[in-house]
Order: structure tokens, then C-alpha cells, then sequence
């Protein structure tokens, strides 16, 4: 796999370990919980698209990480490395394996 391609899944690790224990059990309990209208959330399957509004319908949680479950250091700190990132829309979705 090349640098590009492997650049979302480092970009993902890399925004996942700035998370403390306590976000992590957060975010962990937001994914059961929908996202209310204009809360911001990244979703973690596509970086390439950044920071999102949330508008009905509430988009799946699965795969995404809301700004209201972690501190904002840390929401600052993951801002940071997705624009050090430059992960392109195009190549932020993780290929399907069929």
C-alpha cells in the first residue's frame, strides 16, 4: 500500500490515540445516541470531507466522533492533525473488501 493510500487509516490511529480513557468511554456511549441538528462531528470513514454539521436525518454514528464527546483541547488537537493530514475526499474512504 502506498503513503497516499495508507495516509486515512494513519490519520485515523493518529486521531485516536490524542482521545483520553474518559473520551474514549464517551464516545464509545454517543454512538447508541443520535447527533442533534448542527451538532459538528468528523466521521472517521471519510476525513477527506472534515469537520460536518450534523442535519436531519441524523447520520449514522457508527463511524463518527462528535465534538460535544471530547474536550475541546482534544477537538483542537484532532482539528490539527486532520488539516496537517491533507487527506483528499477522493482517497478518505476505507476500500471495500467484497
Amino acid at each position: 500500500m502506498n503513503q497516499d493510500k495508507r495516509r486515512p487509516y494513519c490519520t485515523r490511529a493518529a486521531i485516536m490515540k490524542l482521545l483520553s480513557d474518559a473520551e474514549v468511554a464517551q464516545v464509545s456511549n454517543a454512538e447508541a445516541m443520535s447527533l442533534a441538528n448542527g451538532d459538528e462531528y468528523i466521521d472517521l470513514e471519510k476525513l477527506g470531507d472534515g469537520v460536518q454539521r450534523a442535519a436531519p436525518p441524523s447520520p449514522p454514528t457508527k463511524n463518527t466522533l462528535a465534538r460535544k464527546s471530547v474536550e475541546s483541547g482534544t477537538w483542537d488537537a484532532i482539528l490539527a492533525k486532520l488539516a496537517e493530514s491533507h487527506v483528499p475526499a477522493s482517497q478518505a474512504q476505507r476500500p471495500r473488501l467484497t
